[in-house]
C-alpha cells in the first residue's frame, strides 16, 4: 500500500493524528568507496585537506541536513529531532563507512532523518575529494534498524 496517496491517487501527506507517541529511532548506513589517490590523504583515521577536516565536515553536514529532511523530502513531515549522531569509520576494505543515527519521541519515525544524514554525509565526503579524483563511488545507503511505530525493522 501506498500510503502516500489519498483516495483519488493524489499525492498526500500521511495523516499520524491518530498514532500513539512513542519513543522511535532509526540507524542508516552510507558506505563511500575512495579511490587510493585520496586514501593516500588518510592521517589519523581522518582526511585533511585545505578544506578542512574532511570527516568532521561531512558529519556536520550530515547532522544539518537530518534536521532538514522535512524541507527535502516533499511529504516528510517536518521533525524537530531528539538527537542525531554521525559516526565515520573505514571498514576492512579501506571503505569510509558512515553510520547516522536519529532519535524522536513522536508519532512518526525518522527513517528519512536517518537516510538523508548518512547521504549528505556521504555527499560531503565527495565534495571535499573530488579535487583528488573523481573515482569516488557512493556504493550505497541503506536503513540498518528503526524501532517504534508499527513494527521494528532490523536488517540482518
Amino acid at each position: 500500500m501506498i500510503t502516500h496517496l489519498d483516495d483519488k491517487n493524489n499525492p498526500t501527506m500521511v495523516d499520524v493524528a491518530g498514532k500513539q507517541v512513542t519513543h522511535r529511532t532509526a540507524v542508516a548506513r552510507s558506505i563511500v568507496s575512495l579511490p587510493d589517490e585520496v586514501l593516500n590523504y588518510l592521517v589519523d583515521g581522518d582526511l585533511k585537506t585545505k578544506k578542512g577536516s574532511v570527516f568532521q565536515i561531512a558529519i556536520i553536514a550530515g547532522i544539518m541536513a537530518a534536521k532538514k529532511t522535512g524541507d527535502l523530502i516533499p511529504l516528510c513531515h517536518p521533525l524537530g529531532l531528539d538527537n542525531c549522531n554521525v559516526v565515520i569509520s573505514l571498514n576492512e576494505k579501506q571503505e569510509v563507512v558512515i553510520d547516522c543515527t536519529a532519535s524522536i519521541t513522536a508519532k512518526t519515525g525518522v527513517e528519512m532523518e536517518a537516510l538523508v544524514g548518512a547521504s549528505i554525509a556521504a555527499l560531503t565526503i565527495y565534495d571535499m575529494c573530488k579535487a583528488m579524483s573523481h573515482d569516488i563511488v557512493i556504493k550505497e545507503t541503506i536503513l540498518l534498524s528503526k524501532t517504534g511505530g508499527k513494527r521494528d525493522f532490523k536488517r540482518t
